[in-house]
Parts: C-alpha cells; structure tokens; sequence
C-alpha cells in the first residue's frame, strides 16, 4: 500500500467535513508540522500535519473542524466555540489532550 494512502483520506475526510460546513476551502495540503496539527491562511489553504493521518478519527475531527472553521471565524470567539461543540461535541477533550497546537 503507498505510503500516501493515508494523507489521501486524510484530504478526503477534510473535504467532507468542509461540504457539511459549507466552507471552501482554496487549498488542503498535508505537510510536516512538527509543532501544530494544523494551519489555515487568510488566502483560504488550510495545512494538516502528515501525522495527524495516524491518529485517532475522533480527533481528526477535531483537528479538521477547527481549521476549517476559520475559514469563517478567524478568531476563536464566541461564535466559533458555539459551532466547535455543534459538530465536535467533545472538542475541549481533543484540545487538551493534544501534544500539538491547532494555531
């Protein structure tokens, strides 16, 4: 099996993700982050980290949603923390167990 396999589905669940929330993003990339799971630009790109391919679905979810979600909200004001626990009720479960940022 190639080792791109599973960045492919990473990029997958991200867009299904970003169809749910109606977002469009202008780019999903995957990249070495050795300090954040995940990045999203002003211009619309959002970064996952290749590692975050390895990790549990649940905080995929997390990871995904968060970034994609600044494509609306650029802060993490009150609005973007009410649709954080719409669509990942356990969210602040993910966030503290993270070893990396989501900035």
């Amino acid at each position: 099996m190639s080792s791109l396999y599973p960045n492919q589905q990473l990029r997958r669940r991200a867009m299904a993700w970003a169809l749910r929330i109606k977002v469009n993003p202008k780019r999903v990339d995957i990249a070495e982050m050795p300090k954040k799971w995940g990045s999203c630009t002003s211009d619309g790109v959002v970064t996952f980290a290749d590692e975050l391919a390895e990790t549990d679905k649940g905080f995929q979810d997390y990871v995904i949603v968060h970034e994609l979600l600044h494509l609306r909200y650029r802060s993490h004001g009150k609005r973007f923390h009410a649709m954080m626990s719409a669509l990942v009720p356990n969210w602040r479960e993910w966030e503290h167990s993270s070893r990396h940022s989501t900035e």
